[in-house]
């Protein structure tokens, strides 16, 4: 980037040049959003938490990030929300996951209620990164595949979150080849995120999906990204066989990616004898991901988090295969509302 503080015209001359499908000046009508701040001034803190290098991206990272999907917006009180993130920062947890979608329509956690007001993550992250910016590593998501459409919601990301740059900005829910080829095609998503890593609006893109593994390893071997969030195992072995972890997570470490697990608290759904610190143990026990991501709802669900990673020691061989066989049923069940078509990334995630 030539210049730190790049006017709104010369984004939109630099990325129409690359060949992305933006349809004119009327389509950023901010004139500010797209001027970038120094990042050298990010002050991450984990206060002694265990930390891991995130891929080739130079930067450590706890090893616990903070989801802020359905979970976090079915909370009601907005002074709540605004608490636990302040507290999430003030006890060095400072990676936050969100994106475009994640809101309180898309699915109704267990145990909550339906608000009749709309909340959406990124509104709710938006007062406290514009106070704690440099503090935060943040990464949110662009969901749609129409190149324009796309635009317009990384502006409308950048607005709800009060600043001017993202961390990390990822591909939002990859499902199948179908996908991927779509998201290949020149101008579309990758080629856009590509262009918004070269003019500065983000350190580092990737993508996440929950679905295919064949799309997931096919975008690790297409995108030349730098992270990849992405789902356990939990497809039916039988009918619908799904190794993402042994298929696309070894691809990713292969190229120096960041790999972030998620849904790996899901289980206990289903198998309500399973212990929440086991399942976080067993995930972060596993080898391949950097990271696991949990959904926040509480200040005391930060604190049980906090803890395990405090005290979090591997487990070993047996303990490893006693947990996947305790899983199993978990694995092949079918009737869970995220194995099915038409799934939103992000429901009580």
């Amino acid at each position: 980037m030539e210049d730190s503080n790049f006017s709104r015209r010369k984004f939109i001359k630099g990325t129409v040049g690359s060949g992305l499908l933006i349809a004119g000046a009327g389509l950023l009508p901010s004139c500010n959003i797209f001027r970038m701040s120094s990042k050298s001034e990010s002050v991450y803190d984990a206060k002694g938490l265990p930390t891991v290098l995130f891929g080739s991206t130079g930067v450590r990272v706890p090893r616990i990030i903070c989801g802020l999907g359905s979970r976090f917006c079915h909370l009601e009180s907005d002074e709540e929300a605004q608490r636990l993130l302040h507290f999430t920062l003030d006890n060095g947890l400072y990676y936050w996951d969100t994106a475009w979608a994640y809101d309180n329509t898309i699915g109704v956690p267990p145990g909550k209620i339906r608000s009749p007001r709309l909340v959406t993550s990124e509104e709710r992250l938006g007062p406290v990164v514009k106070t704690r910016r440099n503090e935060i590593f943040l990464s949110t998501k662009v969901t749609s595949r129409d190149p324009n459409e796309a635009m317009r919601q990384i502006e409308t990301s950048l607005k709800r979150l009060q600043t001017d740059h993202l961390d990390q900005l990822m591909i939002h829910d990859v499902q199948s080849m179908a996908d991927v080829e779509k998201l290949s095609q020149k101008g579309n998503l990758i080629d856009i995120l590509h262009r918004l890593k070269e003019q500065g609006l983000t350190r580092f893109i990737g993508f996440s999906g929950h679905t295919e593994a064949a799309a997931m390893k096919a975008m690790v071997e297409r995108g030349d990204f730098n992270t990849m969030l992405i789902a356990m195992n939990h497809w039916n072995a039988a009918t619908n066989p799904q190794n993402r972890q042994e298929l696309a997570i070894p691809a990713a470490k292969a190229k120096g990616m960041g790999v972030i697990l998620m849904k790996v608290v899901r289980p206990r759904e289903t198998i309500t004898t399973l212990k929440p610190a086991d399942l976080v143990a067993y995930a972060l026990s596993l080898k391949g991901p950097d990271v696991i991501v949990l959904g926040l709802d509480s200040i005391e669900v930060v604190k049980s988090n906090l803890e395990i990673l405090r005290n979090f020691k591997a487990m070993d061989e047996a303990r490893m295969e006693e947990m996947a066989m305790q899983l199993t049923p978990f694995y092949n069940h079918e009737n869970l509302p995220w194995m099915k078509p038409g799934y939103t990334d992000g429901n009580y995630a």
